[in-house]
């Protein structure tokens, strides 16, 4: 992409912003797990990344860590057709669950970074780190996960758009004009 992700900008504000700004009226704090030379001037909570190393596992483990609450919600900055809407849905869900992951199933598969983690699951995924697992759904195969299934989302998803996230460009460029556009 050229510069990281999380300060591509849609409607002239970088995607990590666009993404705390959402979150902020759900939850009771938002932190970024990041490098804090990158995104302090954003103004937000940034925690350094204690495994920056390992990819996204690292990251979810690092928010963990750093929580002072049960239930967090992990999203990555690059999902940006997210909704207030949805993540209401999906607190919702993890506020009455026994469960220790409320995991999103899209059509394409587990949403695992855009999902609630109780603060429980991290000795859950350091242990699977120290044994070399660091695919996110793989960590979690010791932990309770609820899954929300594809039809479950789908009235919070008409589209089908909810979990692309922008990976190449392309992603980034049609996601500029599809949420630049009035």
């Amino acid at each position: 992409m050229g510069i990281p992700k999380g300060l591509l900008e849609i409607g002239g504000q970088p995607l990590v912003s666009r993404t705390a700004l959402l979150l902020a009226p759900l939850c009771s704090s938002v932190s970024i797990v990041g490098t804090p030379e990158r995104y302090r001037h954003l103004g937000f909570n940034v925690i350094a990344d204690e495994r920056p190393d390992i990819g996204p596992l690292g990251g979810i483990l690092t928010a963990l860590a750093a929580s002072a609450v049960g239930w967090n919600l992990v999203v990555a900055c690059d999902l940006p057709y997210l909704t207030a809407e949805w993540l209401r849905y999906l607190l919702s869900r993890a506020a009455r669950s026994s469960a220790r992951v409320v995991l999103p199933e899209s059509k394409s598969g587990p949403e695992p970074l855009c999902a609630v983690y109780h603060r429980e699951a991290a000795a859950a995924i350091r242990g699977a780190i120290s044994r070399g697992v660091l695919k996110v759904t793989r960590a979690l195969e010791t932990l309770p996960v609820e899954g929300v299934t594809p039809s479950e989302i789908e009235p919070f998803d008409p589209r089908g758009v909810l979990f692309q996230n922008l990976n190449t460009p392309e992603d980034y460029e049609r996601a500029r004009k599809d949420l630049e556009t009035p």
